[in-house]
């Protein structure tokens, strides 16, 4: 599975005065890396709970398989299409009747081939994320992503604060995230 986000979530102005306020920054002179810190916290927690926190559009490259195949990210709201892709890189969208999507409680998505191909490789595209925007975000989410932000930019400077941060969150964080946390068995 290999996985490329081609809508970015959009994030709210809302959750940048959050993370200023948080931080008692005043001026607009950061507001990019900032941008970025919570772009990255919000990468950081979908590693860590195991879903997406805001819709983006998605696409997934699977193989060309009649057999149900799980779409590597969820919660997935909707799947819109699948287009097979040739050995050049070309993408040619299948017919609605040539494929079978499925989405299940769970958030995951699934999909099948109805019939065969001569290229060894698909293309899934689709929608997913837990919220539609960082104002539905639930709460011990976003608090958690500003905190992991804001912790990055205190550490900005501090070589040794930084790169401790940078693999996991910390316990604070880790705490708020932990309820939505999926574990799964291999």
């Amino acid at each position: 599975m290999k996985r490329a986000i081609v809508a970015p979530p959009a994030l709210s102005p809302a959750a940048l005065s959050e993370l200023k306020a948080w931080l008692g920054i005043t001026s607009t002179r950061e507001d990019a890396e900032l941008t970025a810190l919570l772009g990255a916290a919000l990468e950081l927690c979908e590693g860590f709970i195991g879903a997406m926190p805001l819709q983006s559009g998605c696409e997934e490259i699977l193989a060309a398989s009649g057999d149900w195949q799980r779409l590597g990210t969820r919660p997935v709201q909707a799947i819109s299409g699948i287009s097979e892709i040739a050995l050049n890189g070309t993408r040619t969208a299948l017919a609605a009747n040539a494929y079978e999507v499925d989405l299940d409680t769970d958030g995951g998505g699934l999909v099948r081939l109805l019939v065969p191909l001569i290229q060894k490789r698909i293309v899934v595209r689709f929608t997913a994320g837990l919220a539609s925007d960082w104002a539905a975000l639930p709460e011990a989410l976003s608090h958690g992503i500003l905190r992991l932000a804001a912790s990055q930019h205190r550490f900005r400077d501090d070589r040794q604060g930084g790169d401790k941060q940078m693999g996991f969150p910390p316990a604070a964080v880790a705490a708020l995230w932990r309820p939505w946390r999926r574990m799964r068995l291999a």
